[in-house]
């Protein structure tokens, strides 16, 4: 299934601000069959999908793993390596470098922090590293997990 931005993007990403910028976290899941051959999660940092972006043979992870409370998108004091997606269909010929694409969470007084990162930002340039206000990132969290749940 094609992923398509959100409507509203930030004129400006991680790649064009300074190292202490904030961005936007949004968080969204294709429908599943028959669209799809299951139900993934979409990751959009300040409007760009980030893991179409960095590898387009991946796609993200079940979002009842990935957003569950206390899951493994929830931030904790302690620095953690975290799978968001996998190899969508394996490819012929040679093994890809990886099958997994992860993304380094950790949490610094009300900032969460994803580093690890490597895709290519609004202006081409690769973002390494997002910083996400901690009340917006856990409200998008909990808003999609409410949605994929069915609660209101």
């Amino acid at each position: 299934m094609p992923r398509r931005a959100p409507r509203t993007v930030r004129a400006s990403g991680a790649a064009g601000q300074g190292e202490g910028a904030v961005s936007t976290l949004l968080v969204g899941a294709c429908p599943g069959p028959p669209v799809c051959t299951g139900v993934h999660t979409y990751l959009f940092v300040d409007g760009l999908d980030m893991i179409t972006r960095g590898d387009s043979g991946m796609v993200g992870l079940g979002p009842e793993r990935l957003l569950r409370p206390g899951g493994p998108l929830c931030p904790t004091d302690m620095p953690r390596t975290v799978e968001v997606a996998t190899r969508a269909r394996p490819e012929p010929g040679p093994t890809p470098e990886s099958d997994t694409l992860t993304v380094r969470i950790r949490l610094r007084g009300g900032t969460v922090i994803w580093s690890g990162l490597a895709y290519p930002g609004p202006d081409g340039g690769p973002v390494e590293e997002a910083r996400f206000d901690l009340a917006q990132y856990l409200g998008e969290i909990g808003r999609a997990y409410a949605a994929l749940v069915g609660r209101p």
